[in-house]
């Protein structure tokens, strides 16, 4: 079975922003310690890709907030961040990166 995700580009002040979930996440809702977080086909699933593009994606983004194991274990695999970057909610893990370019 291949590992699909949503994901949602954007330019966000010339940058390029994307947003990848785990699929099987989309319509979830996520609460802990009074915040909600709603994964919503709306914010998340401007297309669904596969594993090969999310990893594309994730090499030429300026940004990216990332949400679900498989996701976040693929951007730990390429060396973009480290595991004490790991945020869980509700056992979700989320993680954000920014990449500092010099222009």
């Amino acid at each position: 079975m291949s590992e699909q995700y949503a994901a949602r580009t954007t330019r966000y002040q010339g940058a390029m922003m994307v947003d990848i979930c785990d699929l099987d996440l989309i319509g979830t809702k996520l609460e802990q310690d009074g915040l909600v977080i709603n994964l919503t086909r709306e914010y998340y699933q401007q297309e669904v890709i596969e594993h090969s593009y999310a990893r594309e994606l994730l090499l030429k983004c300026d940004i990216a907030n990332l949400v679900g194991d498989r996701i976040v274990i693929q951007a730990l695999e390429l060396k973009l961040a480290k595991e004490v970057s790991i945020r869980k909610i509700s056992g979700v893990p989320f993680l954000m990166i920014y990449k500092f370019q010099h222009r």
